[in-house]
């Protein structure tokens, strides 16, 4: 079972860079949940938005699975459709308990860089929440990568947090957000010392940043599916053969 997340309730506590490494790992999906709005139905959709894309003995990736959490979402979608889900994250705790928690052969689990892995046959590739702690110089190669990798129609999707070319815009948003971690049981304290330990760890960009990555990339069908507050989903999908 889940922990409560109180990593930040200790004012003693050093605000080094954000890590998932054991503690967060226990506290990860209460973690998850508070402070990211909507997070409860991106999943789920996810799921079911990928398992349209995915045919009998086709291939899912899902990049930063943490603990499994969209790879799970697609399983409930397949039912007994037989395909397989390459689960790859670089954290050995989160793999370790994700491995605990699904008990599922069409699952591989892959302890890997998501930037060195071969995306090769995909017909679904998800990066929830994932992207935005990638180096921003390099998030083009990773995204080219996908869609020279992608089958003719098949579905790339990424969900982050957004930031706004118009200051006051992103400040009013970035208020907003951390209103909905105190409803949630944070304390400022906590709020405050999450935003530092992410600061240098997690870089969110503009939706228009995230477009145009796309469109270079070669997608051409590029749609925002979810959004809240400074929080969305983003469906891009890759041409179908021509007749």
């Amino acid at each position: 079972m889940s922990k409560s997340d109180n990593l930040y309730s200790d004012q003693h506590r050093k605000l080094v860079d954000f890590a998932f490494d054991e503690t967060v790992v226990s506290v990860f999906p209460d973690m998850i949940r508070r402070s990211v709005p909507g997070y409860e139905l991106v999943i789920p959709m996810t799921g079911l938005l990928a398992a349209n894309h995915l045919p009998s003995q086709g291939l899912a990736f899902d990049l930063g699975c943490s603990l499994g959490a969209t790879t799970l979402a697609i399983l409930h979608q397949l039912s007994d459709r037989n395909a397989t889900i390459m689960a790859v994250d670089n954290s050995t705790a989160m793999l370790d308990k994700a491995k605990r928690l699904i008990d599922d052969e069409r699952v591989q689990w892959c302890l890997e860089d998501i930037q060195n892995i071969d995306f090769s046959g995909a017909d679904v590739v998800v990066m929830n929440y994932t992207l935005q702690f990638v180096p921003v110089e390099e998030r083009q190669t990773l995204i080219s990568s996908i869609a020279k990798a992608l089958r003719p129609g098949g579905a790339l999707i990424v969900s982050e947090k957004l930031r706004f070319s118009d200051p006051a815009m992103d400040d009013y948003f970035r208020r907003i957000h951390e209103r909905f971690k105190l409803a949630n049981g944070y304390s400022e304290m906590e709020v405050a010392g999450k935003r530092t330990a992410l600061e240098n760890v997690m870089v969110p960009e503009t939706e228009e940043a995230h477009f145009e990555r796309f469109s270079n990339a070669g997608f051409t069908s590029i749609e925002t599916w979810y959004r809240c507050l400074n929080w969305a989903s983003f469906l891009v999908r890759a041409p179908q053969d021509s007749p």
